[in-house]
C-alpha cells in the first residue's frame, strides 16, 4: 500500500495491491492526510474481502462516469453529457453505485426542479443520463446487479407549431437577405438547422437537383438524400460564388447562428409568436401532408428513422382516412338483400 499525490489532482491517491493482483489506483477524495489514511485502510479491507470471498467490487459514481465518457466520446451528445455530469457531481461524487437508490435520485430531481425553475423535460434529461450510466454499469460492465429505476416527470405532448402560407410570406418579407435564403431553403427541404447552416457546396449537385446529408451529420446516423424542388434550386443558385465551401454565409463568412436578434425582430414585425427555428421543419412537414404527400414518403424525405415521429403529422392530411371509410359501407344492406333473394327463391315465387 502507498499514499501519494499526483500533479493533476489536489487529492491524495492510494495504490493497493493484494496477492499479486493488478494494483488498484484510486483518489481518496480528500486533501487531509489522516482522512486519506482512513480511506486507504477501508479500501484495503474491502479489496481483501473481495479477493478472499469473491465479493463483487464496489465502484464509485465518478468511476462509472469516466468509463461512460470514454465509451461515448464519439456521441453527438458528448458535450451536453459533460454539462450534465458536472452538475450531478455535486450530489453523486463519492457515492457507490450500489448506494444510488430511488430516494437519492428523487431528492436530486427535486433540487434540479427548484434550481432555476427548469422544465420537467430538462430535469428528465439529467435523470436519463444517470439511468444510462447505471444501465451500462449493470448490463455491460457487471459492476452492479441491477440498475435502480429512474422516475420521469410528466412532460407535455409533442408540440407542433407550423406557419400558414400567409404567415410564412409575412415572415420572409421581414427577414434580412441572409436569413431569408435560409428560411426559404428550410421550408423547401425540411432540413434541420445544423444541416442548413453547415451545408457545403460539396454536398450539392444543382444539375441533378439533389443534395445530401452525410450520416455523421444526421440525427438518425444515416445519410439523407435531399431531392431539390425548383424553389430550393432557385435559392441555391442565388448563393453561388459567395463562398468557396459553404452555401449560406453572412458578410463573406459561414453562418453558424440563426437564433439572433435579426431573427426575433423579424418574427415580432411579422406578428408571429411562439415560433422557433425548428418549427420551419414542422411547417415543411405539415404543408406536405396537407397537400397529399403520403406519410411513408414524408418519412424518407425528412430522414426520420422510424414512423413514430412522422405519425404526429398524419391528422393534418385531408384524406388519409376518409378515402378508406367507405370500405365497409353497404355490407349490411348487401347481406340483407342477399338474404331476401335467397328466401324468395326458396319460396318458389
Amino acid at each position: 500500500m502507498s499514499l501519494y499525490k499526483r500533479k493533476d489532482s489536489k487529492y491524495y491517491w492510494v495504490k493497493i495491491a493484494i496477492n499479486g493482483q493488478k494494483p488498484v489506483y484510486e483518489s481518496t477524495g480528500t486533501t487531509d492526510r489522516q482522512q486519506a489514511r482512513e480511506y486507504e485502510a477501508k479500501r484495503l479491507n474491502e479489496i481483501w474481502e473481495q479477493s478472499r470471498l469473491g465479493i463483487k467490487p464496489r465502484y464509485l459514481w465518478e468511476e462509472a462516469v469516466v468509463k461512460y465518457i470514454d465509451e461515448t466520446s464519439h456521441s453527438k451528445s458528448h458535450s451536453t453529457d459533460l454539462t450534465f455530469f458536472r452538475w450531478l457531481s455535486k450530489y453523486l461524487d463519492g457515492v457507490y453505485l450500489n448506494d444510488i437508490n430511488r430516494a437519492l435520485l428523487d431528492r436530486i430531481t427535486s433540487i434540479r426542479k427548484k434550481e432555476g425553475a427548469v422544465s420537467n423535460g430538462t430535469v428528465n434529461r439529467y435523470m436519463q443520463i444517470v439511468s444510462r450510466v447505471l444501465r451500462r454499469a449493470a448490463l455491460d460492465w457487471e459492476w452492479i446487479d441491477k440498475p435502480v429505476k429512474v422516475r420521469s416527470l410528466p412532460e407535455p405532448k409533442i408540440r407542433i407549431r407550423f406557419l400558414t402560407s400567409e404567415e410564412a410570406a409575412r415572415l420572409i418579407n421581414e427577414l434580412p437577405p441572409h436569413l431569408e435564403a435560409m428560411v426559404r431553403f428550410s421550408l423547401a427541404t425540411g432540413l434541420r438547422k445544423s444541416n442548413v447552416t453547415k451545408l457545403m457546396w460539396s454536398q450539392v449537385n444543382l444539375q441533378d437537383r439533389r443534395a445530401w446529408i452525410h450520416a455523421d451529420q444526421a440525427k438518425g446516423k444515416r445519410a439523407i438524400p435531399v431531392p431539390l424542388s425548383s424553389e430550393a434550386v432557385e435559392v441555391l443558385r442565388k448563393e453561388l460564388f459567395k463562398h468557396p465551401t459553404h452555401v449560406f454565409t453572412f458578410r463573406g463568412k459561414p453562418l453558424t447562428q440563426v437564433n439572433t436578434k435579426a431573427w426575433h425582430a423579424a418574427l415580432n414585425r411579422a406578428g408571429i409568436v411562439d415560433f422557433r427555428w425548428h418549427d420551419l421543419r414542422h411547417t415543411w412537414a405539415s404543408w406536405h401532408v396537407q397537400n397529399g404527400t403520403p406519410i411513408y414518403v414524408l418519412k424518407e424525405l425528412g430522414g426520420w428513422a422510424d414512423m413514430d415521429m412522422v405519425q404526429k403529422y398524419a391528422h393534418l392530411s385531408p384524406g388519409h382516412l376518409s378515402q378508406h371509410v367507405e370500405n365497409v359501407s353497404g355490407i349490411i344492406d348487401n347481406e340483407v338483400k342477399e338474404e331476401l333473394v335467397t328466401n324468395w327463391l326458396r319460396s318458389g315465387q
